[in-house]
């Protein structure tokens, strides 16, 4: 079984469910904050390996879903310096398993920690919260907009 960094939101019940996919799959996490860590450039970029730059960001953010950010339009260094200023912007959770880092829950090494090499046979990678419900609040203490660049 491997030790699991697990970057999440707090509060989060997608996350919630997340870690306890992989805690009943026998692994030990190690839960951080993902909206305060100090985010780098260079940390948060490998986590998403050869993705394109779109799927770096969480497509549950309010200034994703309300049109504000447009991932699409971002080029790698913008989308960066976006995610480092406006966390909830990242796409989560952040996994660091056995050497391996990635973003969301359906990449490598998720589902060889899940024994699902094939895909999970859940989805664990989409929040369930209902549209009509809005978005989730931010956390004390965090913005849940982009700041200027």
């Amino acid at each position: 079984m491997a030790n699991v960094i697990f970057y999440e939101k707090p509060g989060c019940g997608t996350n919630a469910r997340q870690k306890k996919a992989l805690q009943e799959a026998g692994h030990t996490l190690d839960v951080r904050d993902l909206l305060s860590e100090p985010w780098t450039a260079d940390r948060l970029l490998a986590f998403f390996g050869d993705e394109p730059v779109a799927a770096w960001l969480n497509p549950a953010a309010p200034a994703v879903k309300s049109g504000e950010v447009d991932p699409d339009g971002l080029d790698a260094a913008t989308a960066l310096s976006m995610m480092i200023d406006t966390p909830l912007l990242i796409r989560r959770p952040l996994i660091e398993a056995d050497g391996k880092k990635c973003a969301g829950f359906s990449r490598e090494p998720v589902p060889s920690l899940l024994g699902t090499p094939d895909g999970a046979s859940e989805d664990l990678e989409n929040c369930k919260r209902l549209p009509a419900a809005g978005p989730c609040p931010p956390p004390a203490g965090h913005s849940a907009t982009p700041k200027e660049h």
